[in-house]
């Protein structure tokens, strides 16, 4: 059987337990650097999949499930933890799925990864509809867990997609649109939470960012939803009102607070003069994108 490259030896770093600190991560850095080439030849499928998911949640109010076990499912949950409070949308939104449980966010439950039936079972469990979106999230492509999960998917209509570090992989056979970054082989080998992971980082990152930039929670390149619930988002929620209304620093602290400190809600009051309810319901009725409550309150003048 042919090894994944996720599993080959690498010469490059063949003495690397033999090498200087320096010199070692040196090596690793060395090997990280070709990370980002590797991405970028998957760039037309990554824009595929996110035509398709943004599709998915428009025209059919769908979710989009990330899958994995390991570091693969662990990104998975980090990527989606991130959307709530950075674009200010539901958490069911995007959800990510990993094998064992969130308890395997923590410690290794490595078994649960060859449970093809569990991966179904686990998206059943979050009533998983023909309406959805998932992407399996896999280095070395032939987990069966994963690959469960997105033939059930894909069974019952899905959009379905993958990541994965391993051309030709059985997992790619089994969605729709198959995302490969080639990194080649890790650094010490068979660790695929070293370059496969940054690999699966970084599409993640533009998959889920680019997904809220197509549903309208950015404007130019600022979060308008952000949901500010410590002080350091407040800040920047504030900078950013401060920025798209060229409103002073105290003005636009008083906006803000007469909206409830919610960033959306002062960004179409500014522009509307509306009261913060009547923002709220033009938002409520606009899925939260501030352009398009803007235009129709603006419809009603």
């Amino acid at each position: 059987m042919t090894l994944s490259p996720t599993e080959q030896n690498n010469p490059n770093t063949n003495s690397i337990d033999e090498v200087s600190t320096l010199e070692a991560i040196r090596l690793i850095n060395n090997e990280d650097k070709q990370v980002a080439y590797a991405v970028e030849k998957t760039l037309s499928e990554v824009a595929q999949v996110i035509d398709s998911v943004v599709d998915t949640m428009v025209s059919k109010n769908g979710r989009l499930f990330y899958v994995g076990t390991g570091t693969s499912g662990r990104l998975g949950v980090l990527d989606a933890s991130e959307i709530p409070p950075t674009f200010g949308v539901p958490a069911e939104m995007i959800q990510g799925v990993i094998a064992g449980g969130y308890e395997a966010l923590y410690k290794a439950v490595e078994a649960s990864e060859d449970d093809a039936e569990a991966g179904r079972v686990d998206l059943m469990k979050r009533e998983l509809t023909g309406n959805d979106a998932v992407i399996g999230i896999a280095a070395s492509g032939r987990t069966p867990y994963t690959i469960g999960a997105v033939e059930f998917a894909k069974s019952i209509g899905c959009f379905t997609a993958c990541i994965t570090c391993s051309p030709e992989a059985a997992i790619t056979k089994a969605v729709d649109v198959a995302i490969v970054a080639d990194v080649g082989p890790e650094a010490i080998t068979g660790s695929t939470r070293m370059k496969s992971g940054t690999a699966q980082k970084m599409i993640l990152n533009m998959i889920s960012t680019v997904t809220m930039i197509r549903l309208g929670y950015v404007k130019g390149n600022r979060m308008t939803n952000l949901n500010p619930k410590n002080e350091k988002l407040k800040e920047r929620a504030k900078r950013i009102l401060m920025e798209e209304t060229g409103l002073a620093k105290k003005d636009a602290s008083t906006l803000l607070e007469s909206a409830n400190n919610d960033l959306k809600i002062a960004l179409v009051m500014h522009e509307t003069g509306v009261s913060a309810q009547a923002a709220e319901n033009a938002l409520n009725e606009t899925r939260s994108v501030v352009k398009n409550a803007i235009g129709k309150i603006r419809a009603t003048f």
